[in-house]
């Protein structure tokens, strides 16, 4: 069966009042992130292909952790398909929430999905949501910058690297900020970030007994390290800033580095947004000798909450948007660069992707991610940025929220990771991990 068969037997038996089939409206909650508003606009196509329509919830990233998290917590039903990651799919699969994704069509090519990605998406062997993007994250600089201050990027940089290479090119008097980072509050934002830096800092959120670590040297390393980066050589008022904000800054030409998600790779070197397109570079996340990088492991992926009247069209979207079939769209219509990257190996082996000049960087980047193993010293969970135990999401957005505070000068660093060690020890004792 082609996928656009299987596609139209789908919406043939999704569902049917006596005699006569009709088409779903499908609700889909997501993020306002580049690619997934790229997809919206290619709707159409799935629509002509299937009859079904979609209504779109389109959420700034933390609220949209909020809003799905209360949804399929409560049984709200409010959506036939959730925009989710890495941290949520196993636990919500596993909590019996969420629809398993076990019997797509072979046209689909489920095996072609990374390995690293459809892992993270999955709960004992069984996938729960499917890949929209893959991502790592990366170095991404001005090369005419890094040149003017007479400095080389090294493919894979050490943070003291960074960090003399940012206030070489920062110029205050033409808003140019040597680096722009994430210091905006939320366990997925700015808390996503300084996990990931810690990790290369040798720090770690929990010990092998579940105890908090932020009263180590480690932690406080990171921190005093990262402010003291920031107030040299930062963009004011970066403890607000977030992925879309910093994107803001890079493209306008305010960012000497910007260390984030690969997947910003097509937009910095889009010159219909970007004013620096033509002057962009890429490196590994940065180190500190200690064996570990400072990059994190995600997907922003599909899945379908249990108990939805609309299963069959849900997984007929999932099918179309998650696709060969939809990264060719892409690339018929607005180039190779811009196709949603990080997903499928079949993408890495394509050679016109081959050319696009982000595209091994991105693809490294995610195989020197391991969710495993993403500690210097031995620690009891599995995540790069996060920790995968359910509790993980409340503790991390208290703690990151001091952390914000630190950034905006409203407390120290000191007072900050007490807070934090508290917060974290109350909670986990509270949920018996201790």
């Amino acid at each position: 069966m082609t996928f656009k068969a299987y596609l139209a037997s789908a919406t043939a038996v999704s569902i049917c009042v006596g005699s006569a089939a009709f088409a779903e409206q499908l609700t889909i909650a997501t993020v306002n992130n580049g690619d997934m508003i790229r997809m919206q606009g290619y709707t159409d196509d799935f629509t002509a292909k299937t009859g079904h329509t979609v209504e779109w919830v389109t959420l700034e990233e933390n609220v949209l952790r909020q809003r799905v998290t209360t949804d399929i917590t409560t049984k709200g039903g409010q959506f036939d398909i959730m925009t989710i990651g890495m941290y949520e799919a196993p636990i919500w699969g596993a909590n019996g929430w969420l629809v398993p994704l076990d019997d797509l069509s072979a046209e689909y090519d489920v095996d072609d999905i990374l390995p690293a990605m459809a892992g993270g998406l999955s709960h004992d062997g069984t996938l729960y949501a499917a890949p929209f993007y893959g991502e790592s994250s990366m170095i991404m600089y001005r090369t005419d910058l890094m040149e003017a201050a007479g400095m080389d990027m090294p493919d894979a940089p050490t943070w003291d690297f960074i960090r003399e290479a940012a206030a070489a090119m920062t110029d205050r008097d033409n808003e140019i900020n040597g680096i722009c980072l994430r210091g905006k509050a939320g366990w997925g934002e700015g808390g996503a970030f300084i996990t990931a830096m810690s990790n290369s800092f040798g720090a770690r959120w929990f010990d092998e007994d579940w105890n908090a670590t932020f009263d180590g040297d480690a932690w406080k390393n990171t921190l005093e390290f990262f402010v003291g980066m920031m107030n040299e050589s930062g963009p004011a008022g970066y403890a607000t800033n977030g992925f879309n904000e910093n994107l803001s800054l890079f493209q306008q030409g305010k960012c000497g580095m910007w260390i984030d998600a690969t997947v910003a790779a097509s937009f910095v070197t889009n010159p219909n947004d970007s004013t620096v397109a033509d002057s962009v570079g890429f490196a590994l996340a940065p180190d500190t000798g200690l064996g570990k990088r400072s990059n994190w492991l995600w997907a922003w992926a599909l899945a379908v909450p249990a108990g939805t009247q609309k299963e069959a069209a849900a997984k007929a979207f999932i099918e179309w948007a998650t696709s060969k079939e939809y990264i060719e769209l892409v690339a018929a219509n607005e180039g190779w660069a811009n196709v949603p990257p990080g997903a499928r190996q079949s993408l890495y082996d394509n050679p016109e992707y081959q050319k696009v000049p982000f595209a091994q960087m991105t693809l490294d980047s995610i195989l020197s991610a391991d969710p495993n193993d993403s500690t210097v010293e031995p620690s009891p969970y599995v995540g790069i940025q996060f920790a995968a135990i359910p509790e993980f999401a409340g503790i991390a957005t208290e703690v990151s929220q001091e952390f914000s505070a630190v950034y905006a000068g409203q407390q120290s660093v000191d007072e900050a990771l007490a807070k934090a060690q508290a917060i974290t020890n109350e909670a986990m004792e509270a949920a018996g991990y201790r």
